[in-house]
């Protein structure tokens, strides 16, 4: 039987097998090229940035537990008898340091735990610190003095350690590298997990592969398994950054989600959470003033166990402010204002009647810190880092293998953005603009991107070594 003779070439030159329309490509079949190319790039230029953060957030987690070793002689005291009251307690800490004003008092919260009595306006202590003197509540023995640093009290090691995550120790300008860190995590994990997902099961086996295809197996099954823990270290990262911490606080207000005050004014004006720091008289028990006791006492029958603060008048027309102080679940947030000629609870602010968004506020940053879970909490926050530090890794040494046998790190091809339907693609650039108004260092730096992208995609074009249409999208991983 003779062979059927070849089909006629099209009139335009082109195969008969070249002349047959390409197949229609799924909406996630044409993203995903796109969501390939913002993970490598996103992970090769902000990668530096979150290793940082990463390596000091590692850092951080570790130094609660640091704290405890290192200052452990001023922290803990043998077990006595009887504590002495806590008057007594502040007039042992003022006899060893009668420079500054008292900002507040940390009584004794378990036994064997110092009380610490804050000092502010101690020349050689910055503004936005105290000297915390630590007495021993069953003696009045002075036990040493450490600078103390925000709300949970932090001394010099730990200050130090959260410093260097934050900013490290270079201020507002400094703070904008946690920023673009916190900006782009959810971004980068969130293009990973996308990426694992489409990916065939079989691809995805461990076992018996090697060199590049391990690393890239490993890669994508630990990001998986901490994408949960990322998104969330992004998330409470942001509520107290610079820019888009202002975004969210200016989103709280709107909704009436801001976090209350306890008024300690005679007037019922709000003083504000941390009433008499740094800029009142410090007076405690002078004349009409009922005392620490007394405040203390009426602060009890409020239902306000331990641990608490009490913060002084802020000026002859407030009050006294007991607060409760733990950040560890169950937290505990009470608050109460005492009047402190009478030794009456003027307002009383509970945790329970926080607004909502108030609320979770409260526990995303206690999480994000390591206190709300406590020593679990702090070794989960470890773990992630650690996390963290091996996908960078592994990620940086896959690039480097992608060179392999050509050029160093060869980057994923352009053109991925033309195979988007236009009814997904222009919704996605919108939706891309607002949140990088919100967020701008994620925004500003994408847009960088895009517009150095499109620089060299010109150049390139210009050569003739442009690379667009079906070989762009396709995936080289």
């Amino acid at each position: 039987m003779s062979a059927a003779p070849p089909a006629p070439a099209p009139p335009d030159g082109r195969s008969a097998a070249t002349a047959e329309p390409a197949p229609r490509r799924s909406v996630r079949s044409s993203l995903r090229p796109l969501v390939l190319r913002l993970h490598f790039y996103a992970g090769v230029l902000i990668a530096p940035f979150l290793l940082v953060a990463a390596a000091t957030g590692f850092l951080y987690a570790a130094s609660y537990t640091a704290e405890k070793v290192v200052y452990a002689d001023q922290l803990t005291v043998p077990v006595g008898d009887r504590e002495l009251p806590v008057e007594r307690q502040v007039a042992a800490a003022r006899k060893a340091h009668p420079e500054g004003t008292v900002a507040a008092v940390r009584p004794s919260a378990e036994d064997g735990a110092t009380t610490r009595v804050l000092l502010a306006g101690v020349p050689g202590v910055a503004e936005d610190r105290t000297l915390a003197v630590f007495v021993n509540p069953y003696n009045g023995e002075v036990r040493g003095a450490e600078e103390s640093y925000g709300s949970s009290g932090s001394l010099p090691l730990r200050t130090w350690i959260s410093g260097l995550h934050r900013d490290l120790h270079l201020g507002e300008t400094g703070r904008l590298y946690s920023e673009l860190a916190a900006s782009w995590l959810w971004v980068i994990a969130g293009g990973g997990v996308v990426l694992w997902f489409g990916r065939r099961r079989a691809r995805r086996r461990l076992r018996g592969t090697t060199g590049r295809r391990r690393l890239l197996s490993l890669h994508g099954s630990v990001g998986v398994w901490a994408a949960g823990g990322l998104f969330f270290l992004s998330a409470t990262g942001l509520t107290w950054s610079t820019y888009a911490g202002e975004s969210i606080g200016d989103l709280r207000e709107a909704l009436g989600q801001t976090t209350p005050t306890v008024s300690a004014s005679a007037a019922g004006a709000g003083a504000g959470e941390h009433a008499g720091h740094g800029g009142g008289s410090g007076a405690t028990g002078g004349a009409g003033d009922v005392g620490l006791d007394a405040v203390l006492k009426a602060a009890r029958a409020e239902g306000l166990t331990n641990p608490v603060e009490i913060v002084p008048p802020a000026d002859a027309s407030s009050g006294y402010v007991v607060k409760q102080i733990q950040r560890s679940w169950p937290e505990k947030q009470d608050s109460v204002a005492v009047d402190a000629k009478t030794g009456q609870v003027t307002d009383v602010l509970r945790f329970d009647d926080f607004p909502v968004l108030a609320k979770l506020t409260r526990w995303g940053i206690d999480a994000h810190s390591g206190t709300l879970f406590g020593l679990a909490n702090q070794i989960a926050l470890a773990a992630l880092a650690l996390a963290l530090v091996l996908l960078i890794v592994w990620g940086y040494r896959m690039w480097w293998l992608r060179g392999s046998g050509s050029a160093f790190g060869r980057p994923l091809p352009r053109g991925a953005w033309q195979h988007v339907p236009a009814y997904v693609l222009v919704p996605l650039m919108a939706a891309i603009a607002v949140l990088g108004y919100f967020v701008p260092l994620l925004g500003i730096p994408l847009a960088a991107f895009i517009a150095v992208d499109v620089l060299l995609g010109e150049i390139a074009h210009r050569r003739g070594k442009r690379e667009y249409g079906p070989r762009a999208a396709a995936d080289r991983t």
